[in-house]
């Protein structure tokens, strides 16, 4: 068992060897370097994975979109905590921001960019990638019992722990991450969440989240948190923001009858820890939450 969990964890370098955007020497930043001056051959692996984020895209109506990097730069979430941008930098971004931008030639296996200042982001899809894989070399290894976990925020539990039904997940509060507001059985499925409250700053009297909308270049509003139960990681990490952003209605329209989604409305504010009344209001804010935060039929 040691042994396969290595092997998992070695899996793990590799990807983050192959598709991370900090580090200079992987392909994705090759990519990134290169693509707007000329096509850049890549690895069947990184084209087959760019390929399925531009059918996600088209498929989420652009809510979905690995192009967003250049924003999240803009908006300080890039190895950052967030501020403002400046007066008509999200508008100038945005120029630079669309999946349309990202040409991929199957017969050459090659990506080109567009134009210049297009930039892809694995953030959207990188852990979930990920898990799947390591989940991949656990099974091919003989393990048939694991809970394999990308940073928290996408999950899959393989087969169940003895005399359970699966692997139970909690769900966390909005308004408190030291408490819980579902919970959820895994068996031979993931669990992914997006959450406003993962990464956000206040300004100007409003909450900003790291959730972007490409299609408008701004924090997405409408939505708290959205968990996506499904049999691959790598869709309920992608399909947690397109429903995150979109919003409820459009989530229950569009959602695969396999998937199982959580979803907590943005019908209050998270209140601010200088507030004075901020122990009430959290209180307040976590029944609230417990009311209206539901699994979607």
């Amino acid at each position: 068992m040691e042994s396969a969990a290595e092997e998992a964890f070695d899996e793990a370098r590799r990807l983050d060897a192959l598709l991370s955007n900090y580090r200079p020497e992987s392909e994705w930043s090759k990519v990134n370097r290169e693509a707007a001056a000329h096509p850049v051959a890549v690895s069947k692996e990184l084209f087959d994975l760019l390929a399925a984020c531009v059918d996600y895209s088209r498929a989420s109506e652009g809510a979905f979109d690995i192009t967003v990097g250049p924003l999240m730069q803009v908006w300080g979430f890039y190895k950052g905590t967030g501020h403002l941008p400046q007066a008509g930098e999200v508008k100038r971004i945005l120029g630079q921001i669309g999946y349309r931008n990202l040409i991929l030639d199957a017969s050459n296996r090659t990506v080109a960019f567009a134009k210049q200042g297009v930039n892809i982001d694995p953030g959207g899809v990188g852990k979930g990638y990920a898990v799947d894989k390591m989940v991949e070399v656990l099974k091919k290894d003989g393990i048939r019992t694991a809970l394999v976990s990308g940073g928290g925020s996408s999950i899959y539990g393989l087969g169940a722990p003895p005399d359970e039904a699966g692997w139970k997940i909690y769900i966390k509060n909005p308004f408190n991450e030291f408490e819980h507001v579902a919970e959820v059985t895994l068996k031979n499925e993931s669990l992914s969440t997006s959450g406003s409250y993962e990464k956000f700053f206040v300004a100007e009297g409003k909450t900003w989240s790291h959730i972007m909308d490409p299609r408008t270049g701004f924090p997405s509003q409408g939505t708290l948190s959205v968990s996506v139960v499904a049999p691959r990681t790598l869709d309920s990490e992608v399909w947690a923001k397109p429903y995150f952003i979109n919003g409820r209605q459009w989530t229950v329209q569009h959602k695969p009858r396999e998937f199982r989604v959580f979803f907590c409305p943005a019908d209050q504010q998270v209140p601010a820890a200088t507030d004075p009344d901020f122990a009430s209001a959290k209180s307040a804010n976590k029944d609230k939450a417990e009311q209206t935060c539901a699994w979607l039929p």
